[in-house]
């Protein structure tokens, strides 16, 4: 791992079975002072609307949360979803947030639609230029629009796109980092397709006054623990959510991995588990270096993002560390 890509953490402040929302946030919390005291470069969170497993939905509120518990760790938005937005709000958000946290604000930007269709009515979905959305976002926060932004940034905020449907395209073009995960990563499969879009994006490449080259970070989940089959376990919540949500249209709370063991699940909800699971990187930590060395180098990533999450709190801290002992 030569040079040290940054290591980041992505917490989408997932809910446990048996504890309000709000237990959910405050973990999210002191989960980003861990990692600060681990060595973390980066702490993202998310924006999700209406899901009952999800309590983070307010990303702008939830960093401002963050850093006033935090110190030097970057925080950033992984991302805000811009069509749900006017681009001036989000910019006076992230603006507002420089204050708190001057140098350490980072603006992730995607595109996903609402989780059902009566979410996306809530939110008044319509077609969007996202591209244009996205330019104009950048023009509030560099002062070269034709509205003044108040509050005045307290530092430049980096701007970075979820490779999510053409998101490398747009990337490309318009000169920013990007955070890919899911299919392109290509962890489990054929790995091609994935080094394909990279490369085109990295070809396409339109140097801008904040990013010069292109810069890809990769998300997906990790887990690290002594054994491979305890790293398996912690896995399984948030497999299990998953597969739930693909079957029954619900992404539920987190549930205890005895829990997950017990329930009865149908065919189709074992391959998905099994899916989520080869789409995964865990194992000892000497399994987990390994895969992810093969993983950067593929990809020629300059950050990993790690969003992995389950049941036991402990366990997950536990697991960030040894995390972060690989990167030291």
């Amino acid at each position: 791992m030569t040079p040290t890509p940054r290591l980041s953490l992505l917490d989408r402040s997932r809910t446990r079975v048996g504890e309000p929302d709000s237990a959910a946030l405050l973990g999210t919390t002191a989960r980003a002072v861990h990692a600060e005291r681990l060595g973390f470069g980066r702490f993202w969170v998310a924006e999700h609307h209406g899901v009952p497993g999800v309590a983070g939905a307010a990303p702008a509120v939830l960093l401002a949360a963050v850093a006033g518990r935090t110190s030097t760790i970057r925080l950033g938005s992984a991302g805000v979803m811009l069509p749900h937005h006017q681009p001036l709000v989000v910019a006076e958000q992230f603006a507002t947030l420089t204050a708190f946290a001057p140098g350490r604000v980072d603006l992730g930007l995607g595109r996903s639609p609402g989780f059902t269709p009566p979410v996306r009515r809530a939110l008044r979905e319509t077609e969007r230029d996202f591209p244009a959305d996205l330019d104009e976002l950048r023009a509030y926060l560099t002062g070269t629009a034709a509205i003044t932004l108040h509050p005045q940034p307290a530092g430049p905020v980096p701007l970075h796109v979820l490779a999510t449907g053409s998101g490398l395209q747009v990337a490309a073009e318009l000169g920013l980092p990007v955070v890919v995960g899911g299919p392109i990563l290509g962890v489990a499969g054929d790995p091609q397709p994935g080094v394909e879009a990279l490369a085109a994006y990295r070809r396409g490449f339109r140097p801008s006054a904040q990013q010069p080259e292109p810069r890809v970070s990769v998300s997906l989940d990790v887990v690290v623990a002594d054994t491979a089959e305890e790293a398996a376990d912690l896995l399984l919540p948030e497999a299990w959510a998953m597969a739930r949500s693909r079957t029954e249209g619900a992404f539920p709370a987190l549930q205890p991995v005895a829990e997950v063991r017990a329930a009865a699940r149908t065919p189709r909800q074992q391959q998905y588990l099994e899916q989520t699971a080869a789409a995964a990187v865990a194992g000892t930590p000497a399994q987990v270096e390994r895969r992810l060395a093969e993983l950067l180098e593929r990809t020629g990533a300059a950050e990993l993002v790690a969003s992995s999450s389950t049941f036991d709190r402990d366990a997950l801290a536990a697991s960030d560390a040894e995390l972060a002992a690989l990167f030291s």
